[in-house]
């Protein structure tokens, strides 16, 4: 049985050791990465040869999509493995987007987990069943990249006059796509149309 080697990233370090302690005991599993932060993935990925990495969404640095996306691009042979809290159709579509090959929330059963690792390991995709009916139903994601954008920005309270600097656009047109967001998530204020976008995992 060859040795699958693996990164865990998650900023939680409890999280993260149990995850590590858990995967340990499986025979051909070893966990020879772990990191706190999305942006020490790719060093720690090439500097350890790991095979699969399990990354979480909400991380400081880079988050665990932005994270696939750049793993699939710099390192095509290591698969990736979303792990988290935050079970929500929006990220599932965009963590299969970036180029994960599996999505999986956090209370997964420790063998379903380590059967979903040497099933991405294998080259197969593996997503959590509840989450991918959700995603089917739930539709894609209606808001462009810039009503995105300046919605990320809304979401910390920003005035218009800041986010229109923070994305080089004039205020009028972050109003415009402000509305554009609002109306698209059937929101009364670019506030609560920011929470409803994170929640959906839209952002």
């Amino acid at each position: 049985m060859s040795e699958i080697r693996l990164l865990l990233a998650d900023d939680q370090a409890l999280v993260r050791g149990a995850l590590a302690a858990l995967l340990s005991l499986e025979p051909d599993l070893n966990v020879v990465a772990q990191v706190g932060r999305g942006d020490e993935v790719l060093d720690a990925a090439r500097g350890a040869a790991v095979d699969v990495c399990l990354l979480d969404i909400e991380m400081p640095g880079a988050d665990g999509i932005e994270v696939a996306a750049l793993v699939h691009a710099e390192l095509p042979t290591v698969r990736t493995l979303i792990v988290t809290t935050f079970g929500r159709p929006g990220y599932l579509r965009r963590a299969v987007e970036a180029g994960a090959s599996g999505f999986v929330v956090k209370d997964t059963p420790a063998a379903e987990l380590a059967d979903a690792v040497r099933r991405v390991h294998a080259g197969l995709r593996v997503i959590d069943p509840t989450l991918a009916t959700e995603s089917l139903t739930a539709g894609g994601n209606p808001l462009t990249q810039r009503e995105r954008d300046v919605l990320t920005i809304a979401l910390a309270g920003a005035p218009v006059a800041e986010i229109a600097a923070q994305v080089h656009l004039s205020a009028g047109t972050v109003r415009n796509y402000l509305s554009s967001a609002i109306g698209k998530t059937g929101a009364e204020t670019r506030a609560q149309a920011a929470r409803i976008a994170q929640q959906r995992g839209w952002l």
